[in-house]
């Protein structure tokens, strides 16, 4: 029967080595980098990616602008193709009228439930090519919390990671330490001369 006696690395005792103190220093880093410093630096990845994915939409809004438009051409014959937002879409040919230019007609993607004849918007860019809408609240704060997440989670598994090698070079010591102990204790024991 195996019983534990909490706090043993930090009493003084003869059977307490260096080793088994580093490792109790290390628990105790360990414990605070987890529980500090994990959501620390997953709140500041978060921040961080906030601002960036926010400016990355204020450009996206500015050089893209939204076209009603006609469907008028069938959907072509290529695979389907995931939009944002997790919408299939499927390229057709629309048609819709600018102000000032005219009637256009280009290839742009569409929901792949739209039929010819019905309405539907496009995104456009400055030079005409169809792109897909800019990111709005949703993804925004999707990519927040996933930056976030995944920040803190690699924290954690760094500070894992590191105990882990911090553990594994204790315990060499450790035995290292044992084994010279014994060489000079062997003799008394065994009653062999060295």
């Amino acid at each position: 029967m195996r019983t534990r006696v909490p706090g043993w690395r930090w009493r003084r005792s003869p059977l307490r080595r260096r080793s088994d103190v580093v490792e109790a220093w290390t628990l105790l880093v360990v414990a605070v980098l987890i529980l500090v410093g994990a959501p620390v630096a997953g709140a500041a990845a978060a921040v961080w990616a906030h601002g960036e994915v926010r400016s990355i939409a204020a450009e996206q809004r500015a050089e893209r602008h939204r076209v009603r438009a006609e469907v008028v051409g069938g959907k072509g014959d290529s695979l389907p193709s995931v939009q944002a937002g997790g919408q299939h879409a499927y390229r057709a040919t629309v048609r819709w009228t600018e102000p000032g230019e005219g009637t256009r007609t280009a290839t742009a993607r569409v929901p792949a439930d739209t039929r010819q004849g019905e309405t539907v918007d496009v995104w456009f860019d400055s030079r005409g090519r169809n792109v897909t809408p800019p990111v709005d609240g949703t993804g925004i704060w999707q990519h927040t919390l996933t930056m976030g997440t995944c920040a803190a989670g690699g924290a954690v598994l760094l500070v894992l990671l590191g105990h882990s090698v911090v553990r594994r070079v204790a315990m060499r010591r450790r035995l290292a330490e044992w084994e010279r102990e014994w060489a000079r204790t062997e003799p008394e024991w065994t009653h062999r001369g060295a």
